[in-house]
């Protein structure tokens, strides 16, 4: 018997004009044949077996279209958190960081992960010195990674890379513009900009990574309601392992890889990528998607391509990461491989940058070969940019969750420039843009990042780290803040025909919540408990009471 039933107390089916009556689906194998009534269920579909899970809201899996799930998976190997608010003086990063060595091999760097902008979350109101690093250790390597695009580094570290008063960083890195800060005497401070990927950090077996990743998945994600990411990739290594998962039946999640090039593989290698990545696992459950690059580097680390000069900078506005030529092969070879071109322009001119650029090559493609510009809509100063993206044809793809992280720092960063535009979601729907709101998780992201709700929130409340408020009319309703995370997420994949609303045909990616969202005060979205989830059919969260039975 492949046909089943799964009975809800209502429905969200994300689809328009969908009747307020439906209270379950009927299911076979992978798929949604149709929504379906308790009165049906009890009369001519009394022969199908049922999974009831009573009152409960049924809704589609939420999508994270921009996600970095091997990242964050193996922020949790040999890796001590310091993050704020837990750790909210440069004393506590110390402790913490001091906690991990018993756990770890002697010969190992000390590393912790602390959040983005870390300097405005900790109460000295900085980052810690070379000097309260060396505290931890004078033997050891130490590396304080902020976010992904600053580390601090202890003496013994800066050492281990050969990073003296004379050292020059490289040119270009996989991220952004390196660069080392030095204090007036030129001597750098410990502070990197870009660099982590120079750093010899400790890496987990294959083993250990197969298992991070397993155990990490069903943490960050599907303990949320996650059913679909688009996995920026990181290592050939964990791909093979998410393979190897949805070989097993274990990978709780349909996963769209972008490789990332230079980051996992170079484009000549992206370019025969099947001779270098073994791929197996059914399309539906693991798919290589598109082309990951970068054209630009954070705002934290004064490293994304801005139309004005950062605070402080005289005349710096931050770099294109990305020469022409190696674009237009990316671009040449993305559209010869049916692979979907991701731009990481977090700066209104590195995003303006990659629009003109593919204007200047052909334009960004349809369906599931259209180019996204990851970032795109988070800081919106001038409406050129945004006529730009629909000039070039991209789709944007902001992080809401990023309004909590960082939205107001970018005055202090870029002046009045950056007091304009700050996720002004409002306004870009009414002005036709359909967009999607992923979590970006990260080293250092915030805990609640991958909880599509909390992004919900964010939409919703518009509060800040600190706990204030950005352009409070720019809030948007919970239906559109829903459709952002759901359909319209899934149109980012060029998808929303297979995922993303309850439908007939429509693969079965469902989960059930323990109250209906529609029914509870904006603050209390992020406490709404996800205890069902099904992907692509196959029960992988069961309510407490109906696991105890099986």
């Amino acid at each position: 018997m492949t046909d089943r039933l799964v009975l809800a107390g209502r429905l969200l089916t994300m689809e328009p004009d969908s009747a307020p009556h439906w209270e379950g689906v009927l299911l076979r194998k992978d798929r949604i044949v149709r929504p379906v009534t308790r009165s049906e269920a009890r009369t001519e579909l009394k022969h199908l077996p049922v999974l009831d899970l009573g009152d409960r809201t049924m809704m589609p899996g939420f999508v994270d279209v921009h996600a970095h799930a091997e990242v964050a998976s193996r922020a949790r190997f040999r890796t001590a958190d310091c993050r704020a608010p837990e750790c909210s003086t440069i004393s506590d990063v110390c402790d913490s960081l001091l906690s991990l060595v018993p756990k770890i091999d002697e010969n190992d760097w000390i590393v912790g992960q602390a959040n983005l902008f870390f300097d405005r979350k900790l109460k000295e109101g900085r980052l810690p010195t070379r000097e309260e690093l060396d505290r931890v250790s004078k033997s050891r390597p130490v590396a304080l990674r902020a976010g992904g695009h600053i580390t601090v580094l202890n003496t013994k570290a800066l050492e281990a890379i050969g990073i003296t008063r004379d050292y020059r960083p490289p040119q270009h890195s996989i991220t952004g513009k390196p660069a080392v800060v030095r204090d007036a005497g030129g001597m750098p401070t410990g502070v990197v900009k870009e660099m982590d990927a120079l750093l010899p950090l400790p890496a987990p077996s294959i083993d250990e990574l197969r298992d991070a990743i397993a155990a990490g998945i069903r943490t960050y994600f599907t303990s949320h309601g996650v059913t679909t990411i688009g996995e920026i990739s990181e290592t050939i290594d964990g791909l093979e392992c998410m393979n190897e998962l949805a070989e097993d039946d274990a990978l709780p999640a349909s996963m769209r890889v972008y490789l990332w090039s230079p980051g996992t593989m170079t484009l000549d290698k992206i370019r025969h990528w099947r001779e270098h990545l073994r791929i197996t696992a059914p399309d539906e459950a693991l798919r290589v998607q598109g082309l990951k690059l970068f054209a630009d580097g954070g705002f934290s680390a004064k490293s994304a391509a801005v139309n004005c000069c950062y605070h402080g900078e005289q005349e710096f506005r931050g770099d294109v990461a990305l020469d022409r030529h190696f674009f237009a092969r990316a671009y040449d070879l993305a559209r010869r491989n049916g692979l979907q071109l991701a731009v990481h322009a977090n700066g209104d001119r590195a995003q303006e940058w990659v629009c003109e650029m593919l204007l200047a090559l052909g334009g960004a493609g349809q369906g599931r070969e259209r180019a996204r510009i990851e970032h795109a809509g988070n800081l919106l100063p001038l409406q050129r940019t945004s006529d730009l993206w629909a000039k070039a044809g991209i789709v944007p793809v902001p992080q809401p969750v990023f309004l909590y992280t960082f939205g107001e720092y970018f005055p202090d960063y870029l002046g009045e420039h950056g007091s304009r535009g700050r996720f002004p979601f409002k306004s870009l729907l009414a002005r036709g843009w359909h967009l999607s709101g992923s979590s970006d998780v990260w080293v250092g992201s915030e805990r609640e990042a991958t909880n599509p709700f909390f992004s919900i929130w964010c939409c919703l409340k518009r509060q800040t780290y600190s706990g204030g408020f950005i352009d409070p009319d720019e809030a948007i309703t919970l239906d559109q803040a829903l459709r952002m995370h759901t359909i319209d997420a899934a149109a980012v994949l060029g998808e929303e025909d297979q995922r993303g609303s309850i439908a007939p045909g429509k693969i079965a990616d469902l989960i059930a919540l323990d109250k209906d969202p529609r029914d509870v005060d904006v603050d209390d979205l992020c406490k709404l408990k996800v205890e069902y989830v099904a992907s692509r059919g196959k029960d992988v969260i069961l309510p407490t009471e109906i696991s105890s039975k099986h």
